[in-house]
């Protein structure tokens, strides 16, 4: 699925295609700001990262600022399918498995969000776009949360439930500790038992 091609070095770099190369280079994009902030996201840095040509970056996502919104996009879609934050099956035990290995298994990804949270402060104008993304994720919460509890959940609960979660990122991305990760998604998910049972309980005296 790769051809290549010789830089001015004379060393070879693989060009990518649509598909797979397209996720290959948001990945490296995510690396890229992960290892060095925003200010370092370039498409050369990109494709130093992809191991492929500078153009091959251009022609994929046309402007830097397609380049950040596609790769937070990417990332936060990386997150969703590997989190387990919504299984799907209403079963609390389900909750989030696996958030402590995602975090080991691609810290880059992670970082990204991160990175790109903090330069929003400097640069209102990515604000709307982390907003409209990161909705991606508190409606993830909350439809897990309708799942596992008998009354519908409502906004704050879900801010409140997917702020641990993001916290718990926080903490493992800065000071490792997976074990003390997988601790903590235990009291909460112990803390939401306990909660649909109370919930429960208030249903049938109503």
């Amino acid at each position: 699925m790769t051809d290549s091609a010789d830089t001015p070095a004379g060393r070879p770099r693989k060009r990518v295609h649509y598909g797979q190369g397209r996720a290959a280079l948001l990945n490296a994009a995510a690396r890229v700001v992960a290892q060095g902030g925003l200010r370092g996201l370039t498409y050369r840095a990109v494709a130093q990262e992809a191991g492929v040509t500078h153009g091959l970056v251009v022609h994929h996502f046309g402007s830097r600022d397609a380049l950040i919104e596609e790769t937070l996009a990417h990332t936060i879609r990386t997150s969703l399918n590997t989190s387990a934050l919504e299984p799907g099956t209403g079963r609390v035990d389900d909750f989030s498995v696996g958030l402590s290995d995602m975090v080991e298994a691609d810290p880059g990804t992670q970082s990204f969000q991160y990175e790109l949270l903090l330069e929003s402060r400097r640069r209102p104008e990515l604000v709307p776009q982390i907003r409209t993304l990161y909705d991606e994720y508190f409606q993830a919460t909350r439809r897990e949360l309708d799942r596992i509890l008998p009354v519908e959940a409502d906004p704050a609960l879900t801010r409140l439930v997917f702020a641990a979660l993001d916290g718990l990122v926080l903490h493992q991305l800065v000071l490792g500790e997976p074990e003390v990760t997988d601790a903590a998604l235990e009291q909460l998910r112990t803390l939401l038992k306990l909660l649909a049972s109370a919930l429960a309980a208030d249903a049938a005296d109503g």
